[in-house]
């Protein structure tokens, strides 16, 4: 018998993806930033676990340690239980992107107007979190606010801010007018 030896056929090329020498965003950071990072992507996911979320249309923020003029925010696209301490975008009070380890991911406009405001004008303040929870919504859509109806409610009378509709917060002169609405409260109701 004759050993017929089959001619191997070139096979099409795979698309591989290109193995990097990225670092990791771990060893790119400060102890306490990675600390930082890990507590709010945590906040994020306890936010998404309560259901206290709008798809991705939310933010959390938290002020890098050490750093008064930088904070963390997330990337814009990915939804709260995807958040990793790894994809934290930081920027600076003054909109840039300090370091986003996100290809194909930004972060968003409102997010950065509302919490540079916040974390520029309070420095008491570390964690700046934009919530749309369903009773959050009723409430800023009612032109009389927040009503002290109930005990939950009792605790936020005269220690909440009232910020009026002004649009997507994508204006940076907007941000002079959600602090003196905030004042030295705690909360803010952004009317709707």
């Amino acid at each position: 018998k004759k050993s017929k030896s089959k001619a191997i056929k070139p096979v099409a090329k795979r698309a591989v993806a290109k193995q990097t020498s990225r670092k990791s965003v771990r060893s790119q950071v400060s102890a306490a930033e990675w600390e930082a990072r890990v507590n709010l992507a945590a906040a994020y996911r306890l936010m998404d676990l309560y259901g206290m979320t709008d798809h991705i249309s939310n933010h959390i923020s938290v002020r890098v340690p050490g750093a008064h003029n930088e904070f963390l925010i997330n990337p814009y696209g990915l939804l709260y239980k995807q958040m990793t301490a790894s994809c934290m975008i930081k920027l600076d009070l003054e909109g840039n992107e300090l370091f986003n380890p996100n290809e194909g991911y930004e972060h968003n406009q409102s997010g950065y107007v509302i919490h540079s405001a916040i974390h520029a004008a309070r420095p008491d303040v570390d964690c700046v979190i934009h919530a749309h929870t369903l009773s959050g919504m009723a409430v800023s859509a009612m032109q009389c606010g927040l009503l002290p109806l109930t005990q939950t409610s009792m605790r936020f009378v005269g220690h909440i801010g009232v910020h009026d509709y002004e649009g997507p917060a994508i204006d940076l002169g907007e941000r002079e007018r959600i602090v003196a609405d905030l004042g030295t409260h705690d909360a803010l109701i952004m009317r709707n």
